[in-house]
C-alpha cells in the first residue's frame, strides 16, 4: 500500500476561472482566491512537483489569462503525461486571451495525440490552430463586432513532460528557470524565452529582412520603437487586422487602419520554442507576462522565489513588482493598493506569475501513477460568441 498511496492521491481541482464578484470562491483555496483586484492559487500540485498563481489587474477589463493542465496531455491512456502552464497577456480587449485559455490546451491534446508525443511540432501546430480558429471567429463576426480584428494576445507556454521542459512564446512574456548555484549559495536566473518586441534591436532587424520593401515596418515613436507606428509586439495570436488584409478596413477603427494595403501578414503567431532537459539543479521556472518583468529583472525575481516558502510566492512576486512600481512614481505602496482598475493602468501593467516547481522524485514517476488530473485558470470572463 506505501507504493500505491503517491499514485493514488487525487489531484483534481476543477476549473478555477475567476469572475469579478463571485464571492462564494472567497472561503477556498480550491480554485483561488481574490482580494480586490488581485487573484491567487497561493499552493497546488501538479504531477511535477507545486505551483503558486497570482494576478493583478490593472485594466478597466482584465486582459491577462492564465492556465495550469497537469495530468494526461493528449487523449490517448498511452501517455503522454506531464504539467502545461500557459499565461496569456491580452491587448486590445480580453475577447483573444479568454479564447485562447479556452482553446490551446485542447489543440495540444489533439495533436498530441496524433503524434503521441509532446515535441516543437505539436506545440507549433497547435498555436496555428487557435490562430486560425480565432481568425475565424473574427471572420464571423466582422460586421457585428469589427472591433475583435484589433484584439490579440501575447502568448507564452510551458510543457514538462517525459523529464524536458518545452518553453514556446509568441509576444513579450518571459519564462525563468531558477537553477540551484552552489558558488553563490542561492539561485541563479536562465531565461528560456525568447521575447519578440520592437524595442529589442534583433526583432527590428527580423521585421526589416521579412519586409525589405517596407520602410515604415518599424518606427520610432516617442522613444518606442512599434510595428507600423501602432504595437511594440511582433507575434501573437490575434490582431487579425495586422495578419489579413481584409480586416484593415471600414467598419475597423480609423486608427487601426493603415494607409496602404498589405500582401503578406505583419506579425504572425509562430511561437520560438526551445526545448531544455532539467537536471536537478534546476528548482522552477516562473512563467510571467511583461507587467512583472518591467519591474523586476530576472535575477530579483528568482532571489525572491528562492528566500520564501513555496505557498503564497506567486503573490509574493506580484506585491515584490507593485512596490517597486510605487517607488518609480514616488508614492507609497499603500497608496498604489487604493488606485481603482482603469486608473491604475498608468502606473503598471496587468500582471499574471506562474511559479511552478520542480521535483525531481516527481519526474522520475512511472507514467502509469499519474491517473488524475489538475485544471485551474485564473482571469475569467467568457469566450466571444
Amino acid at each position: 500500500m506505501k507504493m500505491v498511496k503517491p499514485c493514488w492521491k487525487p489531484l483534481v481541482e476543477g476549473d478555477g476561472s475567476w469572475r469579478r464578484g463571485d464571492g462564494n470562491r472567497r472561503g477556498s483555496d480550491l480554485n483561488g482566491k481574490n482580494d480586490g483586484l488581485l487573484w491567487y492559487k497561493d499552493l497546488g500540485h501538479h504531477v511535477n512537483g507545486e505551483f503558486s498563481m497570482a494576478m493583478i489587474q490593472a485594466n478597466g477589463l482584465m486582459e491577462d489569462q492564465s492556465q495550469v493542465e497537469s495530468g494526461p496531455l493528449s487523449s490517448l491512456d498511452s501517455g503522454p503525461y506531464g504539467t502545461f502552464v500557459g499565461v496569456y497577456d491580452g491587448h486590445g480587449g480580453p475577447e483573444t486571451s479568454r479564447y485562447v485559455n479556452q482553446s490551446l490546451f485542447k489543440n495540444i491534446k489533439k495533436f498530441a495525440s496524433q503524434h503521441q508525443e509532446i515535441s516543437a511540432t505539436v506545440i507549433k501546430k497547435a498555436f496555428l490552430e487557435t490562430e486560425d480558429e480565432f481568425i475565424g471567429l473574427v471572420r464571423e463576426e466582422w460586421v457585428n463586432k469589427p472591433q475583435l480584428a484589433s484584439v490579440g494576445t501575447c502568448c507564452l507556454v510551458g510543457i514538462i513532460c517525459n523529464g524536458l521542459l518545452h518553453i514556446a512564446n509568441a509576444g513579450d512574456s518571459r519564462a525563468v528557470l531558477g537553477r540551484a548555484d552552489k558558488a553563490i549559495r542561492g539561485v541563479t536566473a536562465i531565461q528560456l524565452s525568447t521575447e519578440h518586441n520592437a524595442n529589442l534591436e534583433y526583432i527590428r532587424d527580423e521585421l526589416r529582412s521579412l519586409h525589405p520593401d517596407d520602410p515604415q515596418i518599424v518606427v520610432l515613436k516617442h522613444k518606442v520603437w512599434r510595428v507600423k507606428g501602432i504595437i511594440q509586439i511582433s507575434r501573437s495570436i490575434g490582431d487579425a487586422y495586422l495578419k489579413k488584409s481584409e480586416f484593415n478596413k471600414e467598419p475597423l477603427l480609423a486608427k487601426f487602419r493603415l494607409s496602404e494595403p498589405f500582401s503578406k501578414p505583419i506579425l504572425n503567431a509562430e511561437p520560438s520554442i526551445f526545448t531544455h532537459k532539467l537536471n536537478p539543479k534546476d528548482q522552477f521556472v516562473i512563467l510571467a507576462s511583461d507587467g512583472l518583468w518591467e519591474q523586476l529583472s530576472n535575477q530579483e525575481a528568482v532571489d525572491i522565489v528562492h528566500s520564501y516558502p513555496h505557498q503564497g510566492v506567486a503573490k509574493k512576486l506580484v506585491k515584490a513588482a507593485l512596490r517597486v512600481a510605487a517607488k518609480k512614481r514616488e508614492m507609497r505602496y499603500s497608496d498604489l493598493k487604493k488606485i481603482d482598475r482603469g486608473v491604475r493602468r498608468h502606473f503598471h501593467d496587468d500582471i499574471t506569475v506562474v511559479v511552478v516547481f520542480i521535483d525531481p522524485s516527481a519526474m522520475n514517476r512511472r507514467a502509469s501513477c499519474v491517473s488524475s488530473t489538475v485544471s485551474i485558470r485564473g482571469g475569467g470572463g467568457a469566450v466571444p460568441s
